[in-house]
C-alpha cells in the first residue's frame, strides 16, 4: 500500500518593512553593540516606569536587526535569561515601528489588520500594544519602547505623552554610551597626539551638551556654556533641562574636576544617570545620591564632580514649586520679583567621593515674576590673565539684582557682557549658566 505523504506548511510569514534592511540603520544597530548583552539596570528602571505609568501588563525595550529582536529591557511578567529576550524578527511587533517610523498604538489586537500574522493577537495573549521608536543620532530606528496588556484598552494623551518622553529618554543613553565608547577607542589609538585629543575633546563637548534646551509653555528659560580659553580644555561642565512626568520637569548642572577626555567620561556618565533617575524619582537629592552611587560603582578614573539638580512643577496660579539639592555645588540664587536675591539650597558632599553621602533637599519656591540661576564656578571666579582678582558671588548677585524687565536670554546676555568686563576675552575655566524664569503675569 502506498503511503501517503502531507507536506507540512510553514507559517505565514509577514513581508517586513524595506526599512528593516536598510544598511544604515543595521549599521546603527550594530554600533551600539547591545544585541544579546546582558541587562542592564538603568534600562530595566525605564521599563518598570513605563510600566507604573500606564498600568500595563508588561514594557521592554527591543532592538531589531535584520533577522532577530532583542529585548534588551524588560518589566512585567517575571525574568527572562538571555535566550528568552531573542525573538525571530518577524514574531515582535516592535518591527511595525522601522516601516512607520512613528509611534504605534493598537487598542484591540485581535481586530487590528496590523497584527494579523500573529498567533498571539487572536489567542488570548495579547489585547493591547503600543510601541515607540529608539532612534539612532542620525534618526534610523534602531527598535522600540513597547508596552503590551491582556486585554484591550484604550491608551490615554497623557500616557502616550510619558512613553514619548521614556523612549526619548532611552535614544539618549544609547547615543551617549556609544559616544562615549567611540572616545575610548579613539583615544587608544590616537598615541599622544595633542590636536588630535583637543579636536576630539571638543567634539565630545558639542554631543554631550543640548544645542537647544526643551522648556515648557510654562516657563522661560535659557542656558550657556562658555569653554576656558585655549580650546583644548573642554567638557568640564555641563547642564540639562527636560521634562520626568506629565507637569513635571528637572534642570541639572554640575561641574566636573579636571578638563579633557578623562571629564568627558563622568560627564556623559552623569548626564545620562541624571535623566534616567530623574523620571522615577521627585527628591532632587535621591537623584544626585543615585548618580554618586553610578559614579562608585563604574570608577572610571579619579575625577569627582559637584552638582545642582532642581525638580519642579506649575500651580494653577501661575507660581512653580520646586525642590533643590547640591553635591558639593554652589547654592543657586533666586531673583524675587521686586529686585532682592537670596541663595537656595544647602550644602552637600562632593560627588563621585564617597559612598555614604549626606545631601539635603530645600524647597523652591517661585512667583510670577521670579527667577532662579544656577552656575558653575568659572562665573564667580572670572578674572584677568595674571590678574587673579575673582568677580565673584556679591557682584553676580548684585547684577541678578538690576535684571528687572528682563527675559532669560537677555538675563544671560548682561551677566555674559559683566564677565567679559571683568576678565576681558579671558576664561581660567569652563562657564555654565542655567536660568529658569516663571513669567510675570502680564506676560502669560
Amino acid at each position: 500500500m502506498a503511503s501517503t505523504f502531507k507536506p507540512v506548511l510553514a507559517p505565514t510569514v509577514p513581508q517586513l518593512p524595506a526599512q528593516v534592511y536598510d544598511p544604515q540603520r543595521l549599521a546603527a544597530v550594530a554600533a551600539t553593540e547591545l544585541m544579546d548583552s546582558e541587562p542592564e539596570q538603568g534600562l530595566d528602571d525605564l521599563c518598570e516606569l513605563a510600566v507604573a505609568t500606564t498600568g500595563a501588563r508588561r514594557a521592554c525595550v527591543a532592538l531589531l536587526d535584520g533577522r532577530h529582536s532583542f529585548w534588551k529591557a524588560a518589566a512585567g511578567g517575571g525574568p527572562l535569561s538571555l535566550e528568552t529576550r531573542r525573538f525571530a524578527i518577524h514574531e515582535d511587533l516592535c518591527h511595525l515601528l522601522i516601516g512607520a517610523g512613528a509611534p504605534v498604538m493598537v487598542e484591540d489586537a485581535a481586530h487590528d489588520a496590523r497584527l494579523a500574522h500573529l498567533p498571539i493577537a487572536h489567542e488570548g495573549g495579547l489585547g493591547a500594544w503600543a510601541g515607540f521608536p529608539i532612534l539612532s543620532d542620525e534618526g534610523l530606528v534602531l527598535g522600540g519602547l513597547c508596552v503590551l496588556d491582556d486585554r484591550p484598552r484604550r491608551w490615554s494623551d497623557t500616557q502616550r505623552q510619558a512613553l514619548e518622553r521614556l523612549a526619548r529618554s532611552v535614544s539618549e543613553e544609547i547615543s551617549l554610551r556609544r559616544r562615549l565608547r567611540q572616545a575610548h577607542e579613539r583615544i587608544e589609538g590616537l598615541e599622544g597626539s595633542h590636536q588630535a585629543v583637543s579636536q576630539l575633546a571638543q567634539s565630545l563637548q558639542d554631543s554631550l551638551l543640548p544645542p537647544v534646551i526643551a522648556r515648557p509653555a510654562w516657563l522661560d528659560a535659557a542656558a550657556l556654556y562658555l569653554p576656558a580659553s585655549g580650546g583644548e580644555n573642554v567638557v568640564g561642565d555641563f547642564f540639562d533641562l527636560f521634562a520626568t512626568q506629565e507637569q513635571r520637569w528637572c534642570a541639572v548642572l554640575g561641574d566636573v574636576s579636571g578638563k579633557g577626555l578623562e571629564a568627558a567620561k563622568v560627564t556623559a556618565l552623569a548626564r545620562y544617570t541624571v535623566r534616567t533617575e530623574a523620571t522615577q524619582h521627585l527628591s532632587p537629592a535621591t537623584v544626585l545620591t543615585r548618580l554618586n552611587d553610578a559614579l562608585c560603582r563604574q570608577r572610571l578614573n579619579t575625577r569627582f564632580l559637584t552638582a545642582a539638580c532642581l525638580t519642579f512643577e506649575p500651580h494653577p496660579d501661575g507660581s512653580v514649586r520646586g525642590l533643590i539639592s547640591l553635591g558639593g555645588h554652589a547654592p543657586a540664587l533666586i531673583r524675587r520679583a521686586d529686585g532682592t536675591v537670596q541663595e537656595a539650597g544647602l550644602p552637600g558632599d562632593l560627588l563621585g567621593m564617597f559612598d555614604d553621602l549626606s545631601l539635603h533637599t530645600e524647597i523652591v519656591d517661585l512667583a510670577p515674576g521670579d527667577a532662579v540661576l544656577l552656575y558653575t564656578d568659572g562665573v564667580t571666579e572670572a578674572h584677568r590673565r595674571g590678574d587673579h582678582a575673582s568677580w565673584g558671588e556679591p557682584a553676580l548677585a548684585a547684577l541678578l539684582a538690576g535684571c528687572g524687565g528682563l527675559n532669560a536670554d537677555q538675563i544671560l546676555d548682561r551677566i555674559t557682557a559683566a564677565l567679559t568686563a571683568h576678565a576681558g576675552n579671558y576664561r581660567s575655566d569652563d562657564t555654565a549658566l542655567l536660568l529658569l524664569r516663571v513669567p510675570a503675569i502680564e506676560e502669560v
